[in-house]
């Protein structure tokens, strides 16, 4: 049986907070990645940040719609949600549009797992844990490499 450990890459390129999209974004295209992890400056794991989370900073921001009665302001949808997506609209740093609920894996999780994972959650990298120390990541192309057996 597979697990995370025969199919995870070991070399992984990290992004700190403070990394501006411009940077992020050529070393996407540099590295031939889809994201990486978000470490800070003790390698603490804080983050993961993907090509569509840069993607989405360009998409058209939906209004919440509104109804007002007397002085009162009544959202029928989430203002949270709409501060979210336009804090990550305006952000210029990593920190600002990577998502801080991070699905991480160990190294002994099987790759059966992992693909449930990746599915269920449309997930498409798991960074790889021992312990608190980020030891590898998975993304799709890994486990597509083990389907195919290479």
């Amino acid at each position: 049986m597979l697990t995370a450990k025969d199919v995870m890459t070991r070399d992984v390129i990290t992004v700190g907070p403070r990394t501006t999209v411009e940077e992020l974004a050529r070393l996407l295209i540099e590295h031939h990645i889809s994201g990486a992890p978000v470490v800070d400056d003790a390698g603490e794991l804080v983050g993961i940040v993907t090509e569509h989370d840069l993607i989405n900073r360009e998409k058209r921001l939906h209004i919440p719609t509104v109804v007002q009665i007397f002085d009162a302001f009544i959202y029928l949808e989430s203002s949270k949600r709409f501060e979210d997506d336009l804090k990550k609209m305006v952000g210029t740093k990593v920190g600002d549009i990577c998502n801080p609920h991070v699905v991480t894996i160990g190294e002994d999780t099987a790759l059966s797992e992992i693909a449930t994972i990746m599915t269920e959650k449309d997930i498409h990298l798991l960074p790889v844990m021992s312990g608190k120390k980020l030891v590898g990541i998975v993304g799709k192309e890994d486990v597509l490499k083990a389907f195919s057996g290479r």
